[in-house]
């Protein structure tokens, strides 16, 4: 599995990243079949958060054994700082480990939830005791707004952004590039979500092949090629595919096998997205 720098951190991870989604609900079996077997062909990055049912009961006894070898990532939906140092503390519990690498606000969507964490008392307050402390290495969060993401990077210096780079999302949404490009700017590792999203669901559209996706991905694995080397291809260290697990195993082949997209490949990228809606846009 090709590796790429961690931003100015010195830390190199997998391109692919594994998803707690992928254990929800599953057996511990199960869970410790899918965890080894990833770490196997190479992948260290592993991303978790409580909002993902019981995800972090079940990494937590699978990735016992080479936990010392991967870059655990969690997250905290929490906006205060108490509330944040709590749900840090029972994360820690449940993924038996003493501290993680990447420790991330989970989701800043709106104003309110920037005004929040940056309050005093405010969840960054939180993310820097717990840094101080050694509970966790790196600070990061996760967003699904162009506006939020770029406003809260221009106010604290973040290791990491978590955000979508998807195919659809740039060429129909206008959504993403100015993460891509506030984040090169400011010297923040980039990590992509959603690069296997192609649009948004019909109402009346059978959801059930896809239980673990909220939009409907790409379902073949040319396109899964296409969409996924296209996230690949953009200024990224990381991308963490959906939750399904023959998504996950598309994800593994391609990462792999990844090689830059030519430009005729982006055209055709374009000609298909023609139509989409994409799952976010952006209106400058």
């Amino acid at each position: 599995m090709q590796k790429r720098p961690f931003g100015q951190t010195g830390e190199d991870l997998s391109i692919i990243g594994f998803g707690g989604i992928l254990v929800t609900n599953t057996e511990q079996a199960e869970a410790n079949q899918l965890a080894k077997y990833a770490f196997d062909q190479g992948i260290n990055y592993y991303d978790v958060a409580p909002a993902y049912g019981n995800a972090e009961e079940r990494l937590g006894p699978a990735i016992r054994d080479f936990r010392q070898d991967i870059f655990l990532a969690c997250k905290t939906g929490k906006r205060t700082k108490a509330e944040t140092i709590d749900e840090l503390h029972r994360s820690l519990q449940r993924l038996e480990t003493d501290y993680f690498d990447l420790y991330q606000l989970h989701a800043i969507t709106s104003k309110d939830d920037l005004d929040q964490v940056l309050a005093v008392e405010g969840a960054i307050e939180g993310l820097i005791e717990a840094r101080q402390q050694g509970l966790v290495r790196y600070l990061g969060f996760s967003a699904h707004s162009v506006g939020a993401a770029v406003d809260l990077m221009g106010q604290f210096d973040f290791d990491s952004v978590l955000f979508p780079v998807n195919w659809v999302n740039y060429f129909e949404g206008n959504f993403g590039p100015q993460v891509m490009q506030k984040a090169q700017d400011k010297g923040v590792a980039r990590l992509a979500l959603k690069g296997m999203a192609k649009r948004k669901w019909a109402d009346d559209e059978d959801k059930s092949s896809f239980s673990k996706c909220w939009y409907a991905p790409v379902t073949t694995e040319e396109e899964a090629q296409l969409a996924l080397r296209f996230t690949l291809s953009q200024p990224i260290t990381a991308a963490i595919p959906p939750g399904e697990a023959a998504l996950f195993d598309w994800a593994l082949k391609i990462g792999r096998d990844f090689s830059p997209m030519t430009e005729e490949e982006i055209n055709q990228l374009k000609q298909r997205s023609a139509g989409l809606t994409p799952i976010f846009q952006h209106v400058a």
